[in-house]
């Protein structure tokens, strides 16, 4: 009797334990959606707030000569030219994400696609890292991959453009 109370002991432990992870995975990627809604409204207000006051953020493409590089944009630069009105919407739908949780650490890798109202205009991956702080779960680092080739975009993605 008492080897099956501790059977059910574990696996309440366990079940409790997947689902506590389920909420913190919802609360990562839903920061990440906030920066992306963020830049559809063009505020800076909302793209900041996911954001620790340190972040880092980096470009990864190849340059005209075949060669890759890696580009450093300040949090700063990426904020005024999200809140700079313009005519079109920026637009970044993400799929195909994989989010991993380690206590205060939280890492996700999407892939994107980038687009101007309705016309694409690049695509690639986007690594975040997060910080779980005091105020809640917040990106420190953001590193892309850019492509304007080559891109294998969702069909339910694509349909919703036209």
């Amino acid at each position: 009797m008492t080897e099956k109370l501790l059977l059910i002991f574990f696996l309440t432990l366990l079940a409790c334990s997947a689902g506590s992870q389920s909420a913190e995975k919802e609360a990562v990627v839903r920061i990440i959606e906030n920066l992306f809604e963020g830049m559809r409204q063009g505020d800076t207000t909302m793209v900041s707030a996911v954001f620790s006051k340190d972040a880092r953020m980096h470009t990864i493409f190849v340059n005209g000569e075949g060669d890759p590089v890696r580009k450093e944009v300040s949090l700063q630069r990426f904020l005024n030219a999200v809140g700079t009105p313009r005519a079109e919407v920026w637009d970044e739908p993400i799929w195909d994400i994989s989010v991993k949780i380690d206590g205060n650490l939280a890492q996700v890798w999407t892939k994107y696609a980038f687009y101007l109202d309705k016309k694409f205009s690049h695509c690639g991956v986007d690594a975040f890292q997060l910080f779980k702080s005091p105020k809640g779960w917040k990106i420190f680092q953001l590193s892309d991959t850019r492509k304007t080739e080559g891109c294998t975009i969702p069909d339910h993605i694509k349909e919703s453009r036209k």
